[in-house]
């Protein structure tokens, strides 16, 4: 190839990247949609005679590659922590009281942003290049979604040349967010395929970065603000104020309606004229994000375990509409819960009809004095789900009804149970329709039995079409029935077949999670598989020999009791049979209880041994695996890349291994 091609092919490069930020940072195009779409054509095609330059930052690699069959844990090297919450005038003042008690000649004002409703994510740039994308997740350990992140034009792919000639690790924070048309148009085009709505734009952009297929990602138009740079871990500069306009000149899209404010006055009257404005936007808020403007102070007040002292999150008060309550229906969720929702006069709220609002259960109903035929005050509880706030008693007609909740499961017609102690009452008969869908799901999910290709769409198909009514038809489809569903196809419906068979030799305690019997989890389940040695022990076992084994309370012996004295649960259990599974389990010998009831946590990458190997080891030995540290945890195992949870064990004073400290521990 010849370096006169070599060099227009960056010039084009250049060029789209410049336009690219005229259009999707600074919404001030130069140039047309179909220019632009000229521009990127040219770039594909000079790429496609010369595929030996493609680099994964070009503006071609933006439309998403092949599906991904997960999403991989990432931890962060500095946690991710969220907000505190403040509500008042007051909940402010005790913000600026304790910054300017810690505060030497640091304070230098507060740093007012809007609280864009999405999903925080971090960017990861080596050496000025986008490498990886990470969502919060529980402040310490993300999902990695690249793949999904290089289709949000609004981030770089790489950085500018200031940044990217110092061989440095730069971490930039912000929000990824769907925009309100951008939302509409994709409930609309939803709602013509026959697929369930999204309920607002930051579900919408929370299950769009999180979706396997990124190009389905690339036509969804998310979008993103960063309010956050780190660099090398740490936060660089003197001002808050002054790193937003770095990582603005930088390529970024910062949120334009930041201030500086130099007191709290002037912080609360921010806060009140957005309360009122935010309707004017092209996005949701729920509140202003409230910092301190001083980077040495910021790192002079620190952070608790969960919240930064320098920041809060001031929450709008949710709006109140006035309807009126028509009927009360009873739906069955999918873990069988009855919930009652009341069937609402339509009403606009915060952007949106609303007809329908969920009362959760009897008792919130008892609490309310709601009856059917009130006039009620419904708001939307974080500016997501509508409920019902009270009741105007003095409007209630005199044909006002009250409500019962049913006896018996509205869709299976099966009695219902509500444990000792609950407010929730359920209908768990594993066989009932509005429950089977969700059964079989999980019954193949990958920490049960793990049926690789047996996704949503296809268990829906298999009950809609009444090939499925419970978990253990599974094993009894044929290949001509799987053949005709749609999207499946000879081959597709051979490979599900395969990983059906596959999934019999799991063993009982994946059998025994998949069942779904609430509370019973995973730890549960290989408890329990352990102790009665097989499905059929288990399943006959009286009431108190299960609550005789240890970590099974009364309520978990209560719940799997009442879950086999069903017909319909005991037919699941003798075809799982028939169809050959293997329903029972070497019982495991504890060689001694040298950590019995201590607790490990892993973190980082772990290269001398797996964690289902190291797990093993310490069950075997009476000790239990978490995934997160508490007061409770004895043990922390570091390995490489080691991320938040380490920095908590120091914090916290509990004991830290090394891999090859941990492994002394079992010679």
């Amino acid at each position: 190839m010849k370096s006169e091609s070599i060099q227009q092919i960056m010039e084009l490069r250049k060029k789209i990247r410049y336009h690219e930020h005229r259009y999707y940072v600074l919404d001030d195009p130069e140039i047309s949609d179909s220019k632009f779409d000229q521009l990127l054509n040219q770039l594909k095609m000079s790429e496609a005679a010369n595929p030996e330059i493609i680099t994964p930052e070009s503006p071609t690699q933006r439309v998403g590659g092949s599906p991904l069959k997960g999403l991989n844990s990432i931890e962060h090297t500095v946690p991710m922590l969220s907000l505190d919450n403040a509500y008042s005038a007051e909940d402010l003042l005790s913000l600026e009281k304790r910054m300017k008690e810690q505060a030497r000649d640091e304070f230098d004002g507060f740093v007012c942003e809007l609280k864009i409703d999405g999903l925080s994510l971090a960017l990861i740039f080596e050496n000025g290049k986008l490498v990886r994308g990470v969502t919060r997740g529980d402040g310490f350990t993300g999902e990695d979604v690249t793949s999904n992140v290089k289709t949000i034009r609004s981030i770089p792919l790489d950085l500018n040349d200031s940044v990217r000639q110092n061989p440095i690790r730069v971490e930039i924070r912000g929000e990824v967010f769907l925009p309100l048309e951008s939302f509409k148009a994709l409930n609309k085009e939803r709602e013509l395929n026959g697929d369930s709505l999204f309920a607002n734009p930051r579900n919408a952009a929370a299950g769009s970065l999180r979706t396997l297929d990124s190009k389905v990602v690339s036509k969804r138009k998310l979008d993103f603000f960063v309010y956050q740079i780190l660099v090398d871990g740490e936060i660089p500069g003197d001002h808050h104020a002054g790193n937003l306009n770095w990582l603005n000149k930088m390529g970024f899209k910062v949120n334009s309606h930041w201030k500086l404010c130099r007191s709290m006055i002037e912080v609360s009257e921010y806060c009140q004229n957005w309360e009122h404005m935010r309707d004017q936007l092209s996005y949701e808020i729920d509140g202003v994000v409230v910092k301190a403007n001083s980077i040495q102070l910021q790192k002079r007040l620190g952070e608790t375990s969960k919240f930064p002292r320098w920041a809060i999150a001031y929450k709008f008060q949710s709006k109140k509409v006035k309807t009126v309550v028509r009927d009360i229906q009873v739906q069955v969720g999918r873990t069988g819960a009855l919930t009652p929702v009341a069937l609402l006069e339509p009403v606009e709220l915060a952007g949106s009809i609303i007809s329908r609002s969920t009362l959760h259960n009897e008792q919130e109903i008892n609490r309310l004095g709601l009856k059917i035929g009130d006039t009620v005050l419904i708001e939307k509880g974080g500016d997501v789900i509508p409920k019902v706030v009270r009741v105007l008693k003095d409007q209630r007609p005199k044909l006002a009804q009250d409500f019962q909740m049913p006896q018996e499961c509205p869709i299976c017609k099966q009695s219902v149970h509500c444990s000792e102690g609950e407010v929730i009452t359920r209908c768990i008969n594993m066989a009932c329709v509005a429950k089977t869908k969700h059964a079989i799901f999980h019954f193949s999910s990958r920490k049960a039995l793990r049926i690789e290709g047996l996704g949503e769409a296809v268990v829906s198909q298999l009950v809609d079409k009444g090939l499925v009514r419970d978990p253990a038809d599974l094993y009894f489809l044929q290949l001509t029935e799987l053949s005709e569903l749609e999207r499946m196809g000879h081959k597709s419906a051979f490979n599900l077949l395969s990983q059906i068979e596959m999934s019999k030799t799991r063993g009982l305690s994946k059998v025994i999670f998949g069942l779904g019997i609430r509370h019973v989890g995973e730890r549960t389940a290989k408890i329990l598989a352990n102790h009665f040695g097989s499905l059929r022990s288990f399943s006959e076992a009286p009431r108190e020999n299960l609550e005789a084994i240890v970590e099974i309370g009364p309520i978990v012996a209560e719940s799997i009791s009442y879950f086999f004295s069903l017909s319909s649960n005991k037919q699941i259990l003798s075809k799982l049979s028939q169809a050959g599974l293997i329903l029972t389990e070497k019982k495991s010998k504890i060689s001694d209880n040298k950590f019995d009831g201590q607790q490990f946590v892993f973190t980082g990458k772990l290269s001398l041994f797996t964690r289902e190997k190291a797990t093993n080891l310490i069950e075997k030995q009476g000790g239990r695996v978490s995934n997160s540290i508490s007061t409770r945890t004895n043990f922390v195992v570091v390995g490489d890349q080691a991320g938040g949870k380490l920095e908590k064990a120091r914090n916290l004073g509990i004991a830290v291994l090394s891999q090859s400290e941990f492994q002394k521990l079992f010679d």
